[in-house]
């Protein structure tokens, strides 16, 4: 691979115009594309096969009506006294003349007068909605407002806020600095940015074109972006300081970018090779949002790793001198800062290894605590309408008047499920049933006493569900709920999967047994603190201020299992980078102890600037005001602290330094079985170094 690589490398740096131009054509292609055929969005979640949605299934076959499959609209009006009933009127009126409306429901008020709402039902699903079909509903209620009246809209029918580029530019302005520190240079820092956009623009495009031919959750761009971001700057920057290693080292130009495509991109090929993989293992949950979100966010890290291998070859050689090469620094007066650490490091190596894996478990306490969860309106942000709805309907019918439960029976048994329903606990309300035209199938609207994301309306659901006549519950908190319990049922078994992948590639890379295990331990201790950090912050509200967190409760339910594809990919980024060094010193003749503290002076600087890179785009996520984003967001950064820092900082050289020669052992059978990948290049530059100044004929490009 790594021969193949280093071809790519010379080739893409001397025919630079035709790839950098063939790069910004497909980029205009997508966006092109995007133009034409992007559609919305959308908010909803659903699992075939969950009961909420056999549910679902079972009315569209026997009650069409009730099944909800269009969009609708929940409108509510709020006064200081008694509501002004003309105003009021004159907006319901303005709404049944709004286009796609089918419906509107009778007005519904509180006990004081206070507070009322209406249901608005339209003719077609959510995602049919057009943005001038939106714009009527708001200047629908428009009405109201200026008649005096407080007026805010719930459900699917109004599209979310959008996702502010907030964040991006808060992460690509960290990046930058960090980057023109680590390089000294503006070029040389501009060019893994370039590439970056580059490479999240093409990603998130193609998103947009694949809107057209399937629905999508409005947080799927918003993962791509997060994580093409952050990995596409990473890989770049590890190869551009390949590239300017290699030129301190003599090389002309063309040779530096052909090895450091050899090498550092080899590592980065394997590092995209294991991101893609965890993502794309989502697919297993059966979850078919989880698995939208997953192989968009791995395209647009295959395109991350493409470009990296391609376009920033063909860059570095138009940027021609104007990247300098990397200084040389006499280690015998002043060692790097990463060879004093590993030295530090070495000479306590329980200390340091006891300190790091008691501080990491201290953290995972509170994840014993994880509940799971789907957003509802009462997550989005305080200043959104979806939001003032929602606090509106609480605060005057009750916080379960958000979540209403449609259960479902058959017509001669709703009375008695009924009064059994109503003899439950957490139940505020259950009304008359509503039978169809056949006259077999009668529904019930139940009201439980807690929010929707309460643990008692959890509890109601299952109970409800065990009633004797009840054929099945549903409504956006059933669904939900299903939801999250099959993420949860999904968990365990990805992470096994995650973790045997683990266990294989890093054998296959290091040719070692413990050297997989301790990187496979160190993962899994990363990921449970992440949770806890998680528990602590948005379930328990700890610190909630600080992070801007506006409201607490269950955790985001596809959270933790997207966290642990993510997280073990880019943890094995890290590894990579930084132990093959260890491993390439230890084969050329260092001492195991020696090896260990010149591998990762080689490569701890890099580490660390690549996490301080992901860390500021991920955290700037936290920036805007949506409360999923700011989980997604929090917890990604939270993990990539936990693991570059603790783990690959800490953990690495104290294990690999008591491990000594044994890290390196390998079974003389196993030895014989697993392929040689090479993905550290160590075959490239023995074979060059034979080879001499000159360039291989094997090697030449033609």
């Amino acid at each position: 691979m790594a021969t193949f690589l280093y071809r790519l490398g010379r080739f893409s740096f001397r025919r630079r115009w035709t790839v950098a131009l063939a790069w910004v054509a497909v980029l205009i292609a997508a966006v092109a594309g995007m133009a034409l055929l992007q559609k919305p969005t959308t908010a909803a979640f659903s699992i075939p096969g969950t009961p909420a949605q056999q549910t679902i299934d079972l009315l569209s076959e026997r009650f069409p009506q009730a099944a909800g499959t269009t969009a609708s609209a929940r409108v509510v009006f709020a006064g200081d006294t008694q509501l002004d009933r003309a105003a009021v009127d004159r907006t319901l009126a303005a709404l049944r003349g709004a286009p796609q409306v089918a419906a509107v429901g009778e007005l519904t008020s509180n006990a004081g007068g206070t507070i009322a709402y209406t249901q608005v039902t339209y003719r077609v699903p959510a995602t049919d909605l057009s943005p001038a079909d939106q714009d009527a509903l708001v200047a629908a209620a428009q009405v109201g407002r200026d008649a005096g009246l407080t007026v805010e809209i719930g459900g699917d029918a109004l599209t979310p806020g959008g996702h502010t580029p907030i964040a991006e530019v808060i992460g690509i302005v960290v990046a930058a600095v960090v980057l023109l520190i680590t390089f000294g240079s503006l070029v040389a820092a501009g060019l893994p940015l370039l590439t970056a956009l580059i490479g999240v623009g093409i990603g998130a495009a193609g998103i947009g074109i694949a809107t057209r031919f399937t629905d999508l959750s409005a947080s799927t761009s918003t993962l791509a972006m997060m994580l093409g971001l952050a990995v596409a700057i990473d890989y770049a920057l590890f190869i551009v300081s390949r590239y300017r290693h290699e030129l301190g080292a003599g090389h002309p130009r063309a040779e530096a970018a052909g090895r450091a495509a050899g090498t550092a991109g080899s590592a980065v090929v394997f590092a995209g090779l294991t991101v893609i993989i965890a993502l794309a293992g989502l697919a297993v949950a059966g979850i078919p949002f989880l698995t939208q979100m997953g192989v968009a966010a791995a395209g647009t890290v295959a395109v991350s790793v493409l470009i990296a291998l391609t376009l920033l070859p063909a860059l570095l050689a138009i940027s021609g001198g104007r990247i300098k090469p990397s200084p040389v620094r006499d280690q015998a007066a002043r060692p790097a800062l990463g060879i004093r650490w590993a030295r530090t490091v070495a000479r306590r190596p329980v200390v340091f290894l006891l300190a790091a894996v008691v501080g990491l478990g201290v953290v995972a306490l509170p994840a014993a605590s994880l509940r799971l969860g789907l957003p509802t309106e009462g997550s989005s942000a305080p200043d959104t309408t979806q939001r003032k709805a929602y606090d509106l309907l609480a605060a005057g019918f009750g916080p379960g008047f958000n979540g209403p439960l449609t259960v479902v029976t058959d017509a001669p048994d709703a009375t008695r499920v009924s009064q059994q329903i109503t003899g439950l606990g957490d139940v505020a309300l259950v009304s008359p049933p509503v039978t169809n035209q056949a006259g077999d199938t009668a529904i019930l609207s139940v009201i439980p006493a807690g929010a929707p994301d309460n643990a008692g309306t959890e509890d109601l659901v299952h109970a409800i569900r065990d009633v004797d006549g009840t054929l099945g519950v549903t409504g956006t908190t059933a669904v939900n709920l299903d939801i999250s319990e099959k993420l949860s049922d999904a968990l365990l078994p990805y992470l096994a999967l995650v973790v045997g992948l683990a266990f294989v590639l890093l054998a296959l890379v290091f040719r070692s047994v413990l050297v997989p295990l301790k990187a496979t331990l160190g993962f899994l201790l990363s990921v449970t603190a992440t949770f806890g950090a998680l528990v602590a912050v948005f379930q328990w509200g700890w610190l909630a201020d600080m992070f801007g967190v506006s409201q607490t409760g269950p955790i985001i339910s596809f959270l933790p299992i997207l966290l642990i594809g993510i997280v073990f990919g880019l943890a094995m980024d890290y590894q990579v980078f930084l132990v093959t060094r260890m491993r390439e010193d230890y084969v050329h003749g260092a001492d195991a102890r020696a090896a260990v503290v010149s591998g990762f002076g080689h490569g701890a600087r890099v580490v660390t600037a690549a996490a301080l890179i992901m860390m500021s785009v991920f955290f700037g996520f936290m920036l805007g005001p949506e409360a999923i984003i700011k989980s997604v967001g929090f917890g990604l950064g939270v993990a990539i602290l936990f693991d570059a820092v603790v783990v690959r900082m800490i953990l690495v050289p104290a294990v690999m330094t008591l491990l000594g020669r044994s890290a390196w052992w390998l079974p003389r059978w196993l030895d014989r079985i697993l392929p040689d990948v090479d993905v550290e290049g160590e075959k490239l530059t023995r074979h060059l170094a034979a080879a001499g100044t000159g360039e291989p004929k094997e090697l030449a490009l033609r």
